[in-house]
């Protein structure tokens, strides 16, 4: 027999991720709601947290620095 993976579209998978992001529910529940595999939601969840930078809101360094040099690139343009 041969072993048939099943297709989801990108949309079906960010609906799938956002049950999960959105209402807080654990991915083993919203997956076996769906008939989804756990570990097949978990890659899609962390994928696409890691696509959006999900998390605690904080600037990385890389970030901060870029916030800092547009700032002063605005502030420079206020005087023009």
């Amino acid at each position: 027999m041969r072993n048939q993976l099943k297709a989801y579209t990108p949309e079906y998978k960010d609906e799938a991720v956002r049950l999960v992001i959105n209402t807080g529910r654990p991915v083993a529940t919203v997956a076996r709601e769906l008939g989804i595999v756990e570990q097949t939601l978990g890659n899609w969840v962390k994928a696409y947290t890691t696509r959006h930078e999900v998390g605690d809101g904080a600037l990385s360094e890389t970030e901060r620095a870029e916030l800092v040099r547009l700032r002063k690139e605005v502030g420079d343009d206020k005087g023009r």
